[in-house]
């Protein structure tokens, strides 16, 4: 337990007095917090004990958000930053998506939209996020309409109708997740993450419940809950297991993807052999899928293993296989413009742990080039550009162009 006596707000303490008594109060060893920052049990141990000068900025600002720490003088006991600066601007949609979950769907004169057209449109919606560089936008533009519309056609319809009226409502839910992300809205994706859960579990549709828990499973793990996501994602399998036999290309994807999700949980965890497992397993699933099958939730096919093998590495923190799957996954055609651009934040992650700036900062160009939002929004992607602006000084003024266009303010 961290010392009763330790007040944060007092200016004597050093930085790694700081690190010390938020660590303890997260519950942290050195050797957890120092693998959830990329870094040794050792080398928190040096901050802590004054032996190390205190970190750069940007891996002040990981160890402010692995401490959930949302202030960077409660760690430095300098002038304040607030930890928005990395998690991304509010887009100018994000109220009116907020309202439209927030509201309660009363009755309204009429019947609601058909079913037909409610999933048609849900379908068009996912083919325009994948063909826009800007995505966020257009989604905050269809997401309200579609959550009332959805919500309506719940209370309107029963029987069978009403549980596909409830897929597509929980399908809508995963989509609005999409939107939300990365925003300063945390409170609003738990919201729709549980609510999709919920109205999946009522369509006993198995595909939509899979889908409705492999995004609830990665909000367990983007919050450090590895427990967590790990159960969810090991029952959602036992949910899908019986299906299987009989299974279309859409639901063993989806059991693929749920397999990958079990890879990534254990890679963010350390666990490497049980990380490249679940991979394998799920490159299995994958190479049994049309070679041109691509889940448009989960983007779920044999292209997205090679970005996926990219991710395990990162995580892992294996530098030199880091670079290998990102050479190897350089021509990869992903067909949708926001995960092409997550995917090439996640190459210039890989030089990042190769420690080569010059690759990090062009890919994180071509990443802007590819989906502007993606990047603007993706916090991994700010950190590297703010780091970058403090990096060798011939690629400062590049990185500094970069920081302007993805919206930070150095």
């Amino acid at each position: 337990m961290h010392d009763a006596n330790t007040d944060p707000a007092n200016p004597d303490l050093t930085v790694g007095q700081r690190v010390k008594f938020f660590r303890q109060r997260r519950g942290l060893s050195r050797e957890a917090l120092g693998g959830l920052v990329g870094r040794s049990g050792r080398w928190v141990k040096a901050i802590e004990s004054g032996q190390l000068q205190q970190p750069k900025l940007p891996v002040l600002i990981r160890l402010a958000e692995v401490l959930k720490v949302r202030d960077l003088s409660h760690l430095t006991g300098d002038q304040s930053m607030p930890m928005t600066l990395l998690t991304g601007p509010g887009h100018p949609a994000l109220p009116a998506v907020r309202n439209a979950v927030n509201s309660i769907a009363l009755p309204t004169p009429g019947r609601p939209p058909s079913l037909e057209y409610l999933q048609a449109r849900l379908d068009a919606a996912w083919r325009t996020r994948h063909a826009s560089p800007d995505h966020r936008t257009v989604l905050g533009g269809l997401l309200p309409d579609m959550i009332r519309d959805g919500r309506y056609a719940v209370r309107a319809f029963d029987g069978a109708d009403r549980r596909r009226a409830l897929a597509i409502l929980a399908q809508t839910y995963n989509l609005a997740q999409f939107f939300v992300a990365y925003q300063p809205a945390a409170d609003l994706l738990w919201r729709v993450a549980e609510r999709a859960v919920m109205a999946a579990e009522e369509s006993e549709d198995l595909k939509t419940f899979g889908g409705a828990v492999w995004l609830l499973v990665q909000a367990h793990r983007d919050a450090g809950d590895f427990e967590a996501a790990e159960t969810l994602n090991r029952q959602a399998l036992d949910v899908l297991r019986p299906g299987m036999r009989d299974a279309d290309d859409d639901l063993r994807a989806m059991w693929g993807a749920l397999h990958f999700e079990a890879a990534y949980t254990a890679a963010r965890a350390g666990e490497k052999g049980t990380a490249w497992r679940w991979w394998e397993q799920a490159d299995a699933v994958a190479s049994n899928l049309p070679s041109d099958h691509y889940d448009p939730m989960t983007s779920f096919s044999r292209v997205i293993m090679q970005a996926h093998a990219v991710t395990v590495a990162v995580e892992l923190r294996q530098g030199a296989e880091s670079a290998r799957q990102a050479r190897r996954s350089a021509g990869a055609a992903i067909p949708s413009q926001p995960r092409r651009g997550r995917h090439l934040i996640e190459v210039a992650r890989a030089w990042q742990v190769g420690d080569d700036p010059a690759a990090m900062l062009s890919t994180l160009k071509d990443a802007y080039v590819a989906a502007p939002e993606t990047i603007r929004y993706n916090g991994y992607a700010r950190r590297m550009v703010l780091e970058l602006t403090e990096g060798p000084q011939e690629l400062r003024r590049e990185a500094h162009e970069l920081a302007d266009r993805v919206g930070l303010l150095v």
